[in-house]
């Protein structure tokens, strides 16, 4: 059986942050409306609702907010795939 990988597996350089980056409260207090369109920026200082690192960088559309968090929905190749995500691990796409 192959050896299981963790969700933060080979991330080591993917989810580090620059040196002299601090810990800023405004991205917890963001908020998204639906039809919002957002890139997905993973924040490694939070771990709780953070989208897995495969889709880091892909924009996407505000579909709803779900608890404290958003859902969102993401094309990835010819499929459109839900992704739950936190707001501070979202910006918005101009």
């Amino acid at each position: 059986m192959r050896q299981s990988r963790g969700l933060r597996f080979s991330t080591r350089r993917k989810l580090s942050k620059r040196f002299g980056e601090k810990f800023t409260v405004t991205p917890y207090l963001q908020d998204f409306k639906p039809k919002d369109r957002v890139i997905i920026k993973i924040e490694p200082f939070s771990q709780k609702g953070m989208p897995h690192h495969r889709f880091k960088g892909l924009v996407g559309e505000v579909k709803e907010k779900r608890g404290d968090a958003f859902v969102l929905d993401v094309r990835v190749g010819n499929k459109l795939k839900q992704i739950i995500s936190r707001p501070e691990h979202l910006k918005l796409y101009k």
